[in-house]
């Protein structure tokens, strides 16, 4: 591989690290570990399998059709097939926006003491801001790379040395004694916080952003494996260092100021700064990255112009849809909607609308006239049925165990 080629999938590896842990991976892991111990590790385990197998398959689709997954549904299958999937994600990332809005207001009321509310409008300023000014290098490369701050919850569990068999008991499937509802609504929301359809929908316009060609395949799948992969060990040390510091202690958590003693056992004063860093810090570039899917999306599929890279004169209705979707996502934080629970909230209902996006997928990726000979393989097609298959029981188990047990 020629040295640029290694840099580029080094450069790709830290973002994913950096980018992959967002407000919904640090409040379901948190809750995990706090109310259920080790016996969720198999969620974002499974979660992590799931995401690398879509990521990789949008970087394809990208590189070799020189189009995002919206353009390519709405090509292939025309907007019939796009407009409940577009209708879906549009409020499930609204939902989601507030909630990263809402992980960065609460960093800054832990650092001022200043009421989270208060800095909902300044801080869907500083990210519209970033997003007029910005380009997409900025966004994805700048803000991931200092997301690479969340490997304290992984040095975190190192000093705290958990045990291969409490590790281990996670591995597998098991219903507590008690409190199953709310269990199952835990593994739920992990899922759908790790197989977030603005994942794939951002990657592959990134793709494009970034004119990947055929040429990229190899970098594509090497980013998506070790990435993702490696971005889900910072999940994991959410899970385990709550596990060790809350769940002995029968704390469960309710609040992120709760959370945010998650590191002071084993990391002491640091560990609440690193902890608040962390969470700023991600929560501010899942933000940026959200409200670029919206933009994406919503230009995609009506044909408009758009683009991170382009001025906002060019495409002048990409910008207006980031602006619009970050001021009515602040004003859900302004009127005091709690962070923590509309993150559980919107997870939850990620999973719902999974099915709706992944089926249209799983067909374009098998169209031999659309990609040629890098259609998905047998292996390719047995995992996404798969998904598709836990996305359906996810679907119609969500809003009920967000009734009984969120």
């Amino acid at each position: 591989m020629k040295p640029q080629k290694i840099l580029e999938v080094g450069l790709g590896i830290l973002t994913s690290i950096g980018g992959f842990l967002d407000v919904g991976a640090i409040a379901t892991s948190a809750q995990a570990g706090s109310s259920f111990g080790f016996q969720l590790i198999w969620a974002i385990l499974l979660g992590t399998v799931c995401v690398i197998v879509l990521v990789e398959m949008s970087g394809r689709l990208a590189a070799v059709s020189k189009h995002t997954l919206i353009d390519a549904v709405r090509e292939r299958l025309g907007f019939r097939f796009l407009i409940i999937p577009l209708i879906a994600e549009i409020i499930v990332d609204l939902l989601v926006l507030a909630a990263e809005i809402g992980g960065v207001c609460i960093a800054l009321q832990l650092v001022t003491g200043i009421s989270f509310q208060w800095w909902a409008l300044p801080v869907a300023f500083l990210i519209w801001l970033l997003l007029w000014k910005g380009n997409f290098s900025i966004i994805e490369n700048g803000v991931s790379v200092l997301g690479l701050i969340t490997l304290a919850f992984v040095f975190a569990t190192i000093k705290l040395h958990p045990s291969l068999t409490q590790l281990g008991s996670g591995l597998l499937p098991s219903l507590p004694k008690q409190d199953t509802p709310h269990y199952l609504f835990i593994a739920v929301s992990i899922l759908g916080a790790l197989i977030s359809p603005y994942l794939f929908y951002f990657y592959s316009s990134g793709a494009v952003e970034n004119r990947w060609s055929e040429e990229d395949i190899s970098i594509n799948r090497v980013v998506a494996v070790l990435g993702m992969g490696f971005g889900s060990i910072v999940s994991l040390g959410v899970l385990i260092v709550a596990a060790l510091v809350f769940y002995p202690n029968g704390i469960q958590v309710d609040q992120y100021e709760q959370v945010a003693l998650i590191l002071t056992q084993p990391l002491g004063y640091w560990g609440f700064v690193l902890f608040a860093a962390s969470l700023g810090i991600t929560c501010f570039g899942a933000a940026l990255e959200v409200s670029l899917d919206n933009a994406y999306i919503v230009s995609q599929a009506f044909g408009w112009n758009w683009g991170e890279n382009l001025r906002p004169k060019q495409a002048a209705r990409f910008c207006l849809v980031y602006s619009v979707l970050l001021f009515l996502a602040s004003m859900l934080m302004v009127i005091g909607i709690d962070p923590l629970q509309l993150t559980l909230f919107s997870m939850a209902l990620t999973a719902v609308i999974l099915p709706l996006v992944v089926i249209p997928f799983l067909i374009i990726m098998n169209d031999e006239s659309y990609i040629g000979n890098h259609r998905n393989h047998w292996l390719n097609n047995t995992i996404v049925i798969f998904i598709i298959a836990l996305t359906f029981v996810l679907a119609v188990a969500a809003i009920p165990l967000e009734m009984l047990g969120g």
